[in-house]
């Protein structure tokens, strides 16, 4: 099962995307912070993550920056799920190397089926995990 790292600071809205994901089939590690997801992306090693624009600590524009400059983590696909609706933000967002760029409100079921976009094949449960 893919395991999604979930970067979200608001409560009401993580425990919304935690929920939906879980329900999917998806493991899901959660940040409240930048610099927590940081620290997270490292230890989880997620296969895809879902980034908040406007976090404490580092914002998701300079958590994407880091991730996509380290060798380590650049490879892995980033969701920004932000309120920043300028298109100068959502330029950014996709110039520093997000895979999709989502503007909050915003509906769980498209969140859902842009996660299964983006993970591609690998979204799809292994044999024997369907039933779990």
């Amino acid at each position: 099962m893919p395991t999604i790292m979930l970067a979200e600071d608001e409560p009401q809205t993580a425990q919304l995307i935690q929920f939906k994901l879980k329900q999917a089939g998806f493991a899901v590690v959660h940040a409240t912070d930048g610099e927590q997801a940081l620290t997270l992306v490292a230890a989880a090693r997620p296969d895809l993550i879902i980034l908040d624009g406007l976090m404490p600590v580092f914002d998701g524009f300079e958590v994407l920056r880091r991730i996509k400059e380290d060798p380590r983590h650049r490879h892995i696909p980033v969701i920004m799920l932000t309120a920043r609706s300028r298109d100068k933000d959502v330029v950014s967002g996709l110039e520093l190397g997000a895979a999709d760029y989502m503007v909050k409100p915003f509906s769980p079921s498209e969140l859902l089926a842009r996660v299964r976009k983006v993970l591609g094949p690998a979204a799809e449960p292994k044999v024997g995990e369907a039933a779990r």
